[in-house]
């Protein structure tokens, strides 16, 4: 069976967040040195680390199968691949940034400027459809000095804290757009790398579902079944089982991570008791 090619980052958070996920897949990658490629050794996958700026050329050139890459790069190369999926890590923004002493008054203040950048065709298409005229400085690298050294009025770039704006003395004054690690295929997959793509799509989700959901146990009145459940609804509905003392039952669900504490708040108020909150390991839905 020939393998799924998959192109990852040489280096940095994404790279490292995508082979942490291709392990909670449960696919086993070889240690050592990271080579330029490198393969399974219990799923039919290839890995091939690449420059992440060329990973869409090499996409939709088929020279890898798909990739795992921020939206940012994909928006801005713009090459002719399918975007398949969202994977929910490395998020960050592309914002506007000034010199933190200059008064911003809006988009209107950059008409005219010039702004550095190395996102030039998602800086442009952002200020024609503003009808806002500007002049972009493309630029590979540190583009947060450009400002400082007199290239730039303005710059528009990666944000992820915001620290480094303040170190050179910028501001962030407008987000752009969002982005995320996301998964982009070839237009023209095979049947074959079409099936192992499908498998490995359905193992990321059930990692990125376990790590999205808790699972809670809880003690209850049985008079407080109702309410409980209608809180707690989970994948179908919640498991009640009786308790030897009689008029309590032991609950069994599903709830989301980031609503579990509002949740925990209201079946407290609702008599339930010894309330443990367990991590998923996988969910398959």
């Amino acid at each position: 069976m020939s393998k799924l090619k998959i192109a990852l980052q040489k280096t940095g958070r994404l790279s490292e967040k995508s082979l942490e996920l291709l392990k909670e897949c449960g696919i086993s990658l070889p240690n050592g040195d990271r080579k330029l490629k490198t393969e399974a050794r219990n799923f039919p996958i290839e890995v091939l680390f690449l420059r992440d700026d060329d990973i869409p050329q090499y996409v939709e050139q088929g020279v890898a199968d798909i990739g795992f890459i921020g939206e940012n790069e994909v928006w801005e190369k713009d090459k002719d691949v399918n975007l398949i999926e969202k994977l929910g890590f490395a998020g960050c923004k592309l914002s506007l940034a000034i010199p933190k002493d200059e008064k911003y008054s809006g988009l209107s203040y950059f008409t005219d400027k010039k702004i550095a950048t190395s996102y030039p065709k998602i800086l442009g298409k952002f200020f024609r459809e503003n009808n806002i005229r500007v002049e972009i400085e493309e630029i590979g690298g540190s583009v947060e000095i450009a400002t400082s050294v007199g290239l730039a009025d303005a710059i528009f770039d990666i944000v992820s804290t915001g620290s480094t704006l303040l170190m050179n003395g910028l501001k962030e004054v407008e987000v752009v757009a969002s982005s995320e690690a996301v998964i982009i295929a070839n237009k023209n997959l095979n049947s074959g790398h079409q099936l192992i793509l499908d498998k490995l799509l359905f193992r990321i989700k059930a990692v990125r579902n376990s790590s999205e959901n808790k699972y809670i146990l809880l003690n209850a009145p049985n008079a407080a079944i109702p309410q409980i459940t209608a809180i707690l609804p989970g994948m179908k509905s919640p498991t009640v089982l009786p308790l030897v003392t009689e008029g309590w039952s032991s609950i069994h669900s599903v709830v989301k991570e980031d609503e579990f504490w509002d949740v925990i708040d209201q079946l407290k108020a609702l008599g339930a008791q010894g309330i443990l909150v367990i991590p998923i390991e996988k969910m398959v839905l």
